[in-house]
């Protein structure tokens, strides 16, 4: 780890508070400044906020580094979005995989589609495709950026714009977009013509893996798609759950 996220007085900063009152474009520059190659922006390709974190990071700074979590059961329009934003932005997106022998054990062990058959059963799963491949590459960052927002769940509404996350060895945890609306987001999206998965419009405004998403009704949450058979109240993949962060006014 660098030593950047030792220093005294940035670490004061972040738990401070005053980033909060920073919009989105702000806090992105903050961070970007900060950290540069030290930080990366993990992105789903499933979702209408990473793509605006991208857009938005790339008119900061080209070199933003992005991140995509390669599962192996991602849908094809989520692939295509991918290789739509190289081309966009002429950039690279690093894909993250699984750890080959312990996926193949699970899979020889469970089945192919054994998430559905015990909440148990789909953690392992996420954890194998998607948290262990993050963990990895957050090992070696001093910060990231989430596309995450209050308004995607129960279990996101305690989040802040900046936070110290313990659970991956204390970095710097960057939610820009956490106090967005879906209206700002369809905004943003429109007015800079912004790339975003052909899903969308056929219901599906949080895509993950595809037999783990679903399109959704007129009125339902905007994440009742996914992994709908699951308490709505608590179901996340992992990646932003157990995440103890300091609590120190940040």
């Amino acid at each position: 780890m660098a030593n950047s996220i030792d220093d005294k007085d940035l670490l004061e900063t972040v738990r401070s508070g005053n980033l909060e009152r920073l919009d989105a474009h702000e806090i992105l520059t903050w961070a970007i400044k900060n950290y540069g190659s030290r930080m990366a922006l993990s992105c789903s390709f499933g979702g209408m906020t990473g793509q605006v974190l991208i857009d938005m990071a790339y008119r900061i700074n080209r070199k933003t580094r992005v991140l995509v979590l390669d599962t192996g059961r991602l849908p094809q329009e989520t692939y295509e979005l991918i290789d739509r934003v190289r081309d966009r932005y002429d950039m690279q997106v690093e894909v993250l995989v699984p750890e080959t022998e312990s996926l193949e054990l699970f899979v020889r062990q469970h089945g192919m589609n054994s998430f559905y058959e015990s909440v148990e059963n789909r953690k392992e799963c996420c954890n194998l495709r998607k948290v262990e491949p993050l963990n990895r590459a957050l090992a070696k960052l001093d910060a990231w950026v989430s596309g995450l927002r209050r308004d995607q769940g129960e279990t996101r509404t305690d989040l802040r714009k900046v936070e110290i996350d313990n659970a991956h060895g204390g970095i710097v945890k960057v939610n820009p977009l956490i106090d967005w609306t879906q209206e700002q987001v369809d905004d943003y999206i429109k007015e800079f013509n912004v790339p975003v998965n052909r899903l969308h419009n056929k219901g599906y405004p949080s895509v993950g893996c595809a037999p783990c998403s679903r399109a959704i009704g007129p009125g339902d949450d905007v994440r009742a798609g996914r992994w709908w058979w699951e308490d709505p109240d608590t179901k996340e993949c992992g990646i932003h759950v157990g995440e103890q962060f300091d609590g120190s006014g940040i």
